[in-house]
């Protein structure tokens, strides 16, 4: 919900300051409405009902996965389609993939959602929201903003969700910000007093290769978005994740790992790789055999690399995947 709205309304119906702790305290806690709300009085959840929606998004539709996964697809008040999914995973990792912008502008050429129009950056409280619609069909314990849109674009309303997330079960360490390398908000993060991980989607060893993969490196080349992560080492001394999808025939040869593990520092650095979803692109995923050789160079130079879970591939949920279509079309 808008807190910064009930609030202010709690203000103006001269209420007691502890009605706020309590009415989030319950939202927190993956209640559905107002009307849960036991220990506040009848009258005062019929004014909040009528002037607090209880959620700054619309629910259009959900789909849940054979493995378990659910993704929902909402709307902003002014119509901007959002998707979030939640991952179910048997070691009881219940993780929440958030977005913070509606499209995204840096057209990534492997994801969906880069190939949306641009809508807008996210508020706090649509962010938000996304996780409590997600708390109210599961307890959760983990966060990646790794949804729609790049989440160091909007970063003020991505860390105010990141100090709220302990209330929902998700502690700081259990949350990361993804980004391809926007090199101010990386920054930002690192100056920051939210102690979140840090992922860098990175999917190309060389500034070529890169740049016809994903344009924002043309804007910020590998050389400064790597001195922006050590940088954020140097502050944090929290190991970096890095993202690489695996294209067959584009990025994926043992010569490309080479090149990645010489890139990297593997005590600062784990790299996860990831198996391509497929997308309305011009590229087909790695072979099982060209991941494992791959994995195996990385490991030989000694870094931490494991191949990802695919999550909710057949519902459109897993990574690159979100383009809320039903809303767009």
């Amino acid at each position: 919900m808008d807190l910064d709205l009930l609030r202010t309304t709690l203000e103006e119906l001269e209420q007691p300051r502890f009605r706020f702790d309590q009415i989030w305290k319950w939202t927190a806690d993956g209640v559905s409405g107002y009307h849960e709300m036991t220990n506040l009085p009848a009258a005062l959840r019929e004014q909040l009902s009528e002037r607090v929606p209880f959620s700054t998004l619309h629910q259009v539709r959900s789909a849940k996965a054979s493995d378990g996964t659910e993704k929902l697809l909402l709307t902003t008040h002014d119509g901007r389609p959002i998707e979030t999914v939640l991952m179910r995973y048997k070691d009881g990792r219940r993780s929440i993939c958030v977005s913070s912008q509606s499209g995204c502008p840096l057209t990534c050429t492997f994801c969906a959602t880069g190939q949306m129009k641009f809508g807008r950056n996210l508020t706090a409280w649509e962010i938000l929201d996304q996780a409590l619609a997600l708390r109210r069909l599961d307890a959760l314990n983990h966060c990646v903003f790794m949804g729609m849109g790049e989440p160091m674009m909007n970063l003020p309303n991505v860390l105010e969700v990141c100090r709220r997330l302990p209330d929902l079960g998700i502690t700081n360490r259990r949350t990361g910000i993804s980004t391809v390398g926007w090199v101010p908000g990386i920054d930002q993060l690192t100056e920051s007093d939210v102690p979140v991980r840090l992922a860098w989607s990175l999917h190309a060893p060389e500034d070529q290769l890169r740049s016809e993969i994903m344009p924002v490196n043309d804007r910020y080349a590998l050389a400064d978005v790597k001195a922006a992560c050590d940088r954020f080492y140097e502050r944090r001394r929290k190991m970096i994740f890095v993202e690489y999808v695996m294209l067959a025939g584009v990025n994926d040869s043992v010569a490309q790992a080479r090149q990645l593990a010489d890139l990297l520092e593997p005590w600062k650095y784990k790299i996860n790789l990831i198996p391509y979803n497929p997308t309305d692109s011009i590229y087909d995923g790695s072979a099982r055999g060209s991941m494992d050789a791959f994995r195996d160079a990385l490991e030989d130079r000694g870094y931490n690399a494991t191949i990802r879970l695919i999550r909710g591939r057949d519902i459109d949920a897993a990574c690159g995947q979100l383009a809320a279509k039903a809303a767009a079309a």
